[in-house]
Order: structure tokens, then C-alpha cells, then sequence
């Protein structure tokens, strides 16, 4: 089977508190019929429109993948381990809270239910004043926040975070938060659809009904301990003809920027396999003698085995790499490498 870069179709999922034009990353889905919320860019139904497993779901391809096209660290991984997301939100979404893996595990009703959610969000787009609500202040309480659930007062007790086109906010399980309009997010976390809800603003869906909350089982997975999420300080490094912005590594994914105009060479570790999330510019990804044209808003798979590639802007580029790391060797040691000191990396580093 031919090792090649395999570009996935996006999968266009409705919100209630969605957007009806996706600019500016699709300006061709204008005026749409009902709100989209998010683009699923490596949802399991999402399918492959090139390379051998075209027309193939992510989850059915994943399955047959070889373990070197998985990587030597993912061979034994049943599930895709990550999900990318597009956000396109025009109203504020429910006020939620994820499980981490060990309470998914104890009280997923299915295999495909097992797995929490850790999360990052890097912002595209962003409005004047735009902001988001990323974990307690100091002293809430179990008592003290479930009285707020009541009484509508639940933003007063999380901490708002303005956001600016380039920002990047960690969210970790077990941290309460919300997004508000006016921004356009890309979302990387662990392959995981669990949301507990405990505060929807009072909203109606379109059958009149409000949607279902979760409030008990959101109170035994929020951390009221010293909260670990919030706007991350990235790290920007010139490497040659590429600048590079390091945002975080957890063990779920290890996530960073490259701006580029003009070739530049790149490889594959056998250890797992990369996603490249295009944001702007156009060109061509080169590797065993083919070439395959991107474009903004694609995700493109390159396979642990694929090796030396390069990319050949036609204009000016900028993408996220992510991927799961061994957070040592992939992540700390190339800053290391690099003489970026401890107290810079570290701030970027959750294990």
C-alpha cells in the first residue's frame, strides 16, 4: 500500500448556538438554512477523499491503517485518538464541564464512551471584545456553585479570559467553562463527544424545549482544587524559513504553529502520525515524488511512515501540527535541543 498524505472531507454539524456563514474559513456556506456549530475535521464518519482508503470513513480506515502508518505508539489504539474541530459560535454555549478518562471508563454506557475530554481551542478569528469563561475563581465551592445554577449567576463565579486572532486556551478535564460569539475557533482534544451541561441560559431548542443538564454528574468530575486551564503563553522560535509557535503538549496531543513562504523540508517520526490543520495559503505537499494540493480549512493525515516530506507554498502558509507525543522525547526535547530553558517550556508542559 502506497504511503501518502490523506486529505479528509469535513463533516458540517448544526448547533443551536451555531453560525449561519462559516467565514472565513468556508466564505462559500453563506445564509445556511439552520445554524452550524462546529466542522468536524477527524470525526470518525468523516471520510478520506484521497489516497487508498478514499471514500472510507475515518473509524473504518482507521481500523485497517498498518500499525506504521499509525505509528510504532499507536499500534494497539482501537479508537482515533484525536478529534479537530472548527467552532463557529454565535451565541454563548451552555456553561459544561468534560469527565477525564477514569469516570468516562466507570460510567460510559459503551466502548465509544470511554474516553474523557481534555481540550485546546486556538483562536482564528476574533471580534473586539470577545472572551471566554475558563475555570473558578478562588473559593467556589460544590454548594456555593450549584446555588449559582439557581439563581443564573454562573458566570460570576468563572474567570473570563478576553481572546485575540493567535490566542490558545488549555482546557482540562474536569475544568468548568463556556465559549461566547464572536470568535472562530479550531479545537484539537482526545476523541470524545461527553459534555455534562449544568447551565444553558435558559434557551429553548426548536421543539420548545430546553435541553437536558447534567448538574450531578458535573459536580463529581469538576476540579474545585487550583485550576490548571486558561490562555497558554506560547513559545515563537525562527528555524530557517519557518517560524514556529509551540502552544502546549499534554498526553492526549502536543499542539504547535508554522508560518511559512517559501519550501520548507519536514519529516514524519515512526513513533505516530501528524495532522496538519491549514488555516491559510495554498500550495503543495511534496513526499515520494507526488504532490498533493492544500488549501485553507483542510486537514491532511501523514502517515507515521511517510518520512521526508516538504511543503511548497504558492502564498504565504500558516497551519497547526498536532499529534500525540511521548511528551519527553517529541516535545521537551526539541525546545531543549534548541536552548529554550526549563522555566519558558515549562509553562506549556501538562503531564
Amino acid at each position: 500500500m502506497k504511503v501518502v498524505p490523506l486529505l479528509l472531507e469535513p463533516r458540517f454539524v448544526p448547533r443551536i448556538w451555531g453560525a449561519r456563514s462559516l467565514e472565513p474559513l468556508f466564505p462559500e456556506h453563506q445564509n445556511l438554512a439552520e445554524p452550524i456549530g462546529e466542522v468536524w475535521l477527524t470525526g470518525e464518519e468523516c471520510r478520506f477523499a484521497s489516497g487508498p482508503f478514499a471514500q472510507r470513513t475515518l473509524g473504518e480506515a482507521w481500523r485497517e491503517f498498518p500499525a506504521e502508518w499509525r505509528g510504532l505508539r499507536l499500534a494497539d489504539v482501537f479508537r482515533f485518538p484525536l478529534l479537530v474541530k472548527f467552532l463557529f459560535p454565535q451565541e454563548k454555549l451552555s456553561i459544561q464541564v468534560h469527565p477525564d478518562d477514569s469516570y468516562a471508563r466507570q460510567h460510559s454506557r459503551s466502548a465509544a464512551a470511554d474516553r474523557g475530554k481534555t481540550e485546546m481551542w486556538y483562536a482564528i478569528t476574533a471580534r473586539e471584545g470577545a472572551g471566554v469563561l475558563v475555570g473558578l475563581k478562588p473559593g467556589v465551592t460544590a454548594a456555593s456553585f450549584r446555588r449559582s445554577i439557581t439563581d443564573s449567576t454562573l458566570e460570576d463565579l468563572l474567570e473570563r479570559i478576553p481572546v485575540a486572532a493567535g490566542d490558545a486556551i488549555f482546557v482540562p478535564a474536569g475544568t468548568v467553562h463556556t465559549i461566547g460569539p464572536g470568535v472562530v475557533l479550531c479545537e484539537i482534544q482526545e476523541y470524545s463527544d461527553i459534555t455534562y451541561r449544568v447551565f444553558d441560559y435558559n434557551r429553548l431548542t426548536a421543539e420548545g424545549k430546553p435541553r437536558e443538564l447534567h448538574v450531578e454528574q458535573a459536580l463529581e468530575v469538576i476540579n474545585f482544587g487550583e485550576q490548571s486551564g486558561g490562555k497558554l503563553s506560547p513559545l515563537r522560535i525562527h528555524r530557517g524559513s519557518v517560524t514556529e509557535t509551540y502552544f502546549v503538549a499534554c498526553r492526549y496531543f502536543a499542539t504547535e504553529k508554522w508560518e511559512f513562504a517559501e519550501r520548507i523540508a519536514a519529516v514524519t517520526s515512526p513513533e505516530h502520525f501528524d495532522l496538519l490543520i491549514f488555516l491559510s495559503g495554498s500550495g503543495e505537499i511534496e513526499s515520494r515524488g507526488d504532490f498533493a494540493g492544500y488549501a485553507p480549512a483542510q486537514v491532511w493525515l501523514l502517515p507515521a511512515s511517510l518520512g521526508a516530506y516538504h511543503l511548497v507554498p504558492s502564498e504565504p502558509t500558516s497551519l497547526l501540527r498536532t499529534y500525540v507525543p511521548e511528551i519527553v522525547r517529541d516535545f521537551v526535547q526539541r525546545l531543549a535541543d534548541q536552548r529554550v530553558p526549563e522555566s519558558a517550556w515549562s509553562k506549556l508542559v501538562f503531564p
